[in-house]
């Protein structure tokens, strides 16, 4: 599954990367599959053989310098390996104008041919990135994605047992939502999980009994964040007399997506409980621990220690 080349000069991405078409319309449905770029440079000069004909290729000032200083014999050799199945696009930065014979070239091929007024490294990062987002491994989760002093939790459970309630109630002490009822999960290098909603439902929750809220509009700017990193998962279950938790807090467990393993608790709710002040200490809990403080494993030393005595 890749990126069609047309995404970058549509959207939001017309304005970031500010490029232009010049040739090559009819290969705009071709696919970057890498968020690798080449800039092919020196490779120009013979080593053709090493240009990799899956990633963009960006042409810098050195490049467009060299292939207008072609002598005509030497055209045919460059053209051949540039027009090479599989090259997604070919982007001339600095606002340079590419010589006659590469346009003609990606007009004859159908490979896109872009021009912007950026420069190399400034296009280089700016689509670098945007790719590596784009084509991230993801998947979709039920449940409601907060921002609690900086800490991402994702809380699940059951449908009704009280997950968009909880995360209203955080949002009312000034936390902030990053999504209700789906959330989108996408996984970063190196193993870094990203959080964020559906362009559909963003800003909105579901209340039993209330409707449709949207949070943006109700708390204002600062009550919603758009994309957020997950630290924590909370698990929300219906309280079972018969059914032992854990009190202590000495077991570490883990939650995998997308094979990255996050901190995982188990909350039970019962009526009274206030839930979403469970998660908001759990939230500066982690945030200890992070710190290298971890509050159980403490104790359970002293305690040791205070044993230990108690023998002597």
């Amino acid at each position: 599954m890749g990126v069609p080349v047309k995404e970058l000069i549509e959207g939001r991405q017309a304005e970031r990367f500010g490029m232009s078409l010049i040739a090559g319309e009819r290969g705009l449905d071709r696919e970057v599959t890498t968020s690798r770029i080449q800039k092919p440079g020196l490779l120009l000069t013979g080593l053709l053989e090493e240009l990799h004909p899956d990633r963009l290729q960006i042409f810098g000032a050195a490049e467009i310098g060299y292939l207008n200083s072609l002598e005509v014999e030497h055209i045919e050799d460059v053209l051949r390996y540039l027009a090479r199945p599989g090259i997604p696009a070919i982007v001339v930065t600095r606002d340079l104008e590419p010589p006659a014979f590469l346009v003609e070239m990606c007009r004859t091929r159908e490979i896109p041919l872009f021009k912007t007024i950026y420069t190399s490294s400034i296009l280089i990062e700016g689509i670098t990135k945007y790719l590596e987002e784009r084509l991230a491994p993801s998947t979709t989760l039920h449940g409601v994605l907060t921002d609690v002093l900086g800490v991402g939790i994702l809380i699940i459970g059951k449908s009704g047992i009280g997950k968009s309630e909880c995360a209203l109630d955080l949002v009312s002490r000034g936390y902030r939502l990053v999504s209700d009822d789906i959330v989108i999960v996408k996984k970063m290098p190196p193993s870094v999980l990203f959080g964020t909603s559906s362009d559909l439902i963003r800003y909105h929750m579901e209340i039993r009994g209330l409707g449709i809220l949207n949070i943006k509009d109700l708390y204002g700017i600062t009550a919603i964040r758009e994309k957020k990193q997950m630290d924590l998962v909370v698990e929300l279950v219906k309280w079972e007399m018969e059914v032992e938790y854990d009190r202590l807090g000495f077991e570490e467990n883990t939650y995998n997506i997308l094979g990255v393993d996050l901190p995982y608790l188990k909350v039970p709710v019962s009526p009274g409980r206030s839930v979403a002040t469970i998660v908001e200490v759990a939230a500066r809990n982690q945030i200890l621990k992070i710190m290298g403080h971890h509050s159980a494993k403490a104790l359970e030393r002293e305690l040791d220690n205070a044993m230990k005595g108690f023998r002597k």
